[in-house]
């Protein structure tokens, strides 16, 4: 069903119309998000940008976008946007349920919404983060040169709220080279993780506890990080003594261990510097597997 659009257009000064969407239910979270902020650690602002990379430029390459063209990270799903112009739109990352006007629509894959048509993620089994681009990308205002939401340090458009109008950038010559691209699926198994101890693993009796059994990812997530949960029964992770630490450089994976001996993964989101140890990081090429692990999930660490 295609409905008579209610959106109010914004004009070029040339008097043209200028494509948009509405939004009509933002899910749990929804966040506008692309590759990030480079280049301002000194001003003490992270890169940010969006959590699982690997999805979100798949979904730009699907629409004929540039790689970092800003998006819509949604988490779990439950986000419906209204188009005000025929738009080409992907939607990658966790696998939620897609329709368009009511009908299923296929995950990363080419969408061609109409004037006044509606997009709708349900909620995702699998996975946290889902990805939705569209051909011209989202052209909210930039700030210090990026367009993405940086939670922690509270920079860039708001999360997405009911009745939000986003105005989308003019097209790429580049047009989509594919219909649909095939990804491996999400799945809830436990997810096996690259890590490099360091720098800080000679502050810990037994760093290579890190790497025995598993770790299960807590309530406490969100984009600046994960934090894990360990069994009763298997090694902790203990402190040789109890010294301070100077504040030192955090990078993105860095494995941190506050004093109640449970991990925190850094994800796009951290901290630029940190006082607790890191005792390992992880991989840039397994982040946003992690970024993708939702609370509950078993995380298991091995030597990268």
């Amino acid at each position: 069903m295609t409905r008579r659009s209610s959106l109010l257009y914004p004009t070029d000064p040339d008097g043209s119309a200028t494509a948009v969407l509405q939004v009509v239910a933002p899910g749990m979270l929804s966040t506008i998000q692309d590759s990030g902020r480079p280049g301002w650690f000194h001003a003490g602002v992270g890169v940010s940008g969006a959590a699982d990379r690997r999805s979100f430029t798949l979904a730009n390459r699907l629409v004929g976008n540039d790689e970092s063209a800003a998006a819509i990270e949604c988490l779990l799903g439950g986000l419906i946007v209204e188009f005000g112009a025929p738009a080409v739109v992907a939607v990658t990352g966790a696998p939620a349920p897609i329709t368009l006007d009511g009908r299923p629509a296929a995950h990363s894959s080419v969408l061609r919404p109409g004037v006044g048509q509606r997009l709708a993620l349900g909620i995702s089994s699998t996975g946290l983060r889902s990805y939705v681009a569209v051909r011209g990308g989202i052209a909210v205002p930039s700030v210090l040169g990026s367009r993405c939401r940086d939670t922690l340090a509270g920079i860039g458009p708001e999360p997405l709220r009911a009745t939000d109008v986003l105005p989308v950038g003019p097209p790429p010559r580049r047009w989509p080279e594919v219909d649909l691209a095939p990804v491996a699926p999400l799945t809830a198994d436990t997810l096996t993780v690259r890590a490099i101890l360091g720098p800080r693993e000679d502050w810990y009796d037994r760093p290579e506890n890190l790497f025995a059994g598993s770790w299960r990812v807590s309530a406490d997530t969100d984009r600046v990080g994960i934090r894990l949960e360990g069994d009763p029964d298997r090694p902790p992770l203990t402190r040789i003594d109890d010294a301070e630490l100077p504040t030192e450089g955090m990078p993105l994976g860095a494995i941190q261990v506050p004093p109640s001996g449970q991990p925190v993964v850094f994800l796009a989101d951290h901290p630029i510097t940190g006082g607790y140890p890191v005792i390992a990081t992880v991989l840039d090429a397994d982040v946003d597997a992690l970024a993708q692990a939702r609370p509950g999930r078993t995380i298991r660490f091995v030597r990268g």
